[in-house]
């Protein structure tokens, strides 16, 4: 098996803290009369990690670090509008371009594309690469969520996965240099100037510490914020206006560019995406198992407001690894990496919201890694209550009144004349048929089409961290159908034994089959 290395967001960190004529300590770091940090003294976690230059949030990011702008959206000026010009006339160009030259070759039987409607969405996703990052991450947003959009379209921008291309190295430098205040060369032993990765928002460079550790750093595209926030603007205009469609309308684009752009002003804060990496990271051994499954270290010293320095791991994309790979229990990947995940979702509060196969990783030391917290999501307690007693009653009893009543405590159906009974009863036949298969059945369009369904009947609607859960299962799906055919989510009982301990406890005892680690 082929392995492979892992690396996992803006704004100004202003002014230097003492005086011109002393040094001080600040956040566990030590800075000479000019301003710059001479030697760091602790990490986040009081453990000392050598000497040399470190960044300004060297003892964790200042509470001010982790508050997310967020600009207006409806606002619409001159770039807007010439923003807009741009990507009309982009979209016209490769989208007529692509429609043409299907034309031409496919009487010649030399077509890329089966149909006109493919030629069209894949003259759609070339628009969007060439439009730049917000288009790509439009794009694999469209790819992540097939059952939201038509299918040519989500399989057109499937590319957009994996081909994000890199920017120059000089850029790289100056913006990690310019975040953490000293040159490359006096913070690091060697860095690499060829990228291991590219995003839509950043890309990640190999590098060494001084004291020898391997370390990859995540730094953002130079500029991205403003350009991405003039693109989210420009395409949240045409979004409204593609409403006179029926598809857009009932699509609601509006909504969906909304969403991106909260996710996206989130993601471009890079202390965000660390402190929710280093809580997670944190939160998966808070029952004393789990230890087959990890995230990379931070390694706060050299994080920046733009910039995310963390622990180097090597291994494999979980969908390249091959189910018959040397007896390896494939099976049992996925039901760790899922195990952690639902414990994030139902236990802990943050949850990683985009575990696509390039942040989900087999390691070459048997574990599973997750990777990139640039989307988080986090649902309100009340609802991770109703969550809970959704997967008890699959898992355990097949009884859904106790989470009628759940529902009935977040002021959900409450206005409707039935008993808890009727309401579990209409929470079991939408949800007992999707949680009681095998996940490789499920499909996120039945899940998030069942949310919607129920949201109508009680007249109400799910938080949009719904939505993100309901994504994530489809995701998982897929690494079930590929290498865990057969295995029931919301039938395993190893998956909740942090969730449901005594339940499970008991299920154990009576059933004499032994759980693994």
């Amino acid at each position: 098996m082929k392995s492979y290395e892992a690396g996992c967001g803006h704004f100004d960190c202003g002014g230097s803290p003492g005086s011109v004529h002393e040094a001080v300590s600040w956040w566990g770091a030590r800075w000479d009369g000019l301003g710059r940090v001479l030697h760091e003294n602790t990490g986040r976690n009081g453990a000392s990690d050598g000497a040399g230059p470190v960044g300004p949030f060297a003892g964790g990011p200042p509470p001010g670090a982790l508050h997310v702008d967020t600009p207006p959206l409806e606002r619409f000026g001159l770039a807007e509008l010439g923003r807009a010009v741009v990507v009309a006339c982009a979209l016209v160009a490769f989208v007529t371009w692509a429609i043409l030259r299907w034309s031409v070759l496919r009487p010649m039987g030399r077509a890329d594309c089966r149909s006109l409607v493919d030629a069209a969405a894949h003259g759609t996703v070339d628009a969007f690469e060439h439009l730049g990052p917000t288009f790509v991450k439009l794009g694999q947003l469209v790819a992540s969520s097939p059952g939201l959009f038509p299918a040519p379209l989500a399989d057109a921008c499937l590319r957009m996965l994996d081909d994000v291309p890199t920017f120059p190295s000089e850029q790289a430098r100056a913006v990690i240099e310019e975040d953490l205040g000293h040159p490359i060369g006096e913070m690091f032993s060697s860095f690499d100037d060829v990228p291991l990765a590219a995003a839509s928002v950043a890309q990640v460079h190999g590098c060494v510490l001084r004291d020898g550790r391997e370390a990859v750093i995540k730094v953002q595209r130079p500029g991205i914020a403003r350009r991405m926030l003039v693109d989210l603007r420009a395409a949240y205009v045409g979004a409204k206006i593609l409403r006179i469609f029926e598809f857009f309308r009932i699509a609601n684009t509006p909504a969906i560019i909304r969403d991106l752009y909260n996710a996206t002003m989130t993601e471009l804060n890079a202390a965000v995406e660390a402190d929710r990496q280093d809580r997670f990271r944190n939160n998966i051994g808070a029952f004393g198992d789990n230890r087959f499954v990890t995230v990379p270290e931070v390694y706060w010293q050299w994080c920046g407001p733009r910039v995310i320095c963390m622990e180097r791991l090597k291994g494999t994309p979980l969908d390249r690894v091959v189910r018959e790979d040397d007896g390896l229990d494939t099976a049992l990947l996925v039901r760790r990496g899922v195990k952690v995940w639902i414990e994030a979702v139902l236990m802990h509060g943050p949850f990683h919201g985009d575990v696509h196969a390039g942040n989900l990783w087999y390691l070459d030391d048997g574990r599973v890694a997750l990777l990139d917290f640039g989307i988080v999501g986090e649902l309100p307690e009340q609802w991770r209550t109703v969550l809970r007693e959704l997967f008890r009653s699959a898992l355990l009893d097949g009884d859904f009144s106790s989470v009628a009543r759940s529902i009935r405590e977040l002021g959900v159906a409450e206005n409707l004349d039935v008993d808890d009974v009727e309401v579990g009863r209409q929470v079991a036949e939408t949800f007992g048929p999707l949680l009681g298969r095998d996940l490789s059945e499920l499909r996120l369009s039945a899940l998030i089409g069942a949310l919607v369904s129920l949201g109508r009947q009680w007249n109400t609607t799910s938080p949009e961290e719904m939505v993100l859960f309901g994504k994530q299962i489809g995701y998982f799906e897929r690494y079930a159908t590929a290498l865990a055919p057969g295995w029931v989510l919301g039938r395993d009982p190893f998956v909740f034994r942090n969730v449901f301990p005594e339940e499970v406890a008991i299920r154990i005892a009576e059933s004499g089959v032994s759980l693994p680690d």
